[in-house]
Parts: structure tokens; sequence; C-alpha cells
């Protein structure tokens, strides 16, 4: 019976292992399309996200026009900013979420420059 014990502990422990080995990190690389809420004010944006190990590179278009970010992928944490022109002043919004699935990241923004915050989602285009 012990024996029996044994065999099963160390199979369940093996089959762990081995999902665990198999399974890849989610790469964001893609378009994928992004709805934010500030301050009571929503705005969508069309992003092109391409991912290199835990950097994170791309463009964002959305009614102001189209920005450079720059961001890191750590495990399910996810995180980018941009620059953008506002009134005559510069904001950087930092958006920071986590991957819930592979086709979707929520969290919040933090406009730093205006001293705003808010809340975003992002899905994966099809």
């Amino acid at each position: 019976m012990k024996r029996l014990l044994r065999f099963g502990s160390v199979a369940a422990v093996a089959a762990a292992l081995t999902l665990t080995a198999d399974a890849q990190p989610v790469s964001l690389t893609g378009a994928w399309a992004v709805t934010a809420t500030v301050s009571g004010n929503e705005s969508s944006q069309t992003c092109s996200f391409t991912q290199k190990d835990t950097e994170l590179t791309g463009t964002c278009k959305g009614e102001r026009g189209e920005v450079t970010i720059a961001g890191k992928v750590d495990g399910k944490n996810v995180t980018w900013k941009f620059q953008i022109e506002y009134e005559g002043q510069i904001l950087t919004p930092v958006y920071t979420g986590t991957l819930e699935s592979a086709d979707r990241i929520s969290g919040g923004v933090d406009v730093q420059g205006m001293g705003v915050t808010g809340e975003f989602v992002a899905t994966r285009a099809k």
C-alpha cells in the first residue's frame, strides 16, 4: 500500500512538472483594442504590441494621433507608457495591468503630469 501511495505521489509530481514545462508564456505581440476610463472620460486606442522577452514596444493610435509605447512584461504583470501633449503640457499615461488570459489585460492608468487615474481593459483584436 505504501508503494502504491509513493508511486501515485511521484506520478502526480511528474505530471505537474510536465504540464509546467509545456506551458509557454503568452506573447503580447499583435493588435490590441484598449479602452480606458479616466476621470469619467472614456477613450479608445488600437495598439500594436511587439514583445521580445520582457520588453514591450509598439504603437497606439487614438483620437489624438499615434504614439510610441515602451513597457515591460513580468509574468502576468504588464506595464507600458507613452508621452502625449495636452493643452501645451507633456503627459505620461502609465498603464499597469494583469494578463487575465491570452486575450485580455486589465488594470489601472496613472496620467502623470495631470494627477488623474482610471481603469483600462485591453483585448486582443481578432
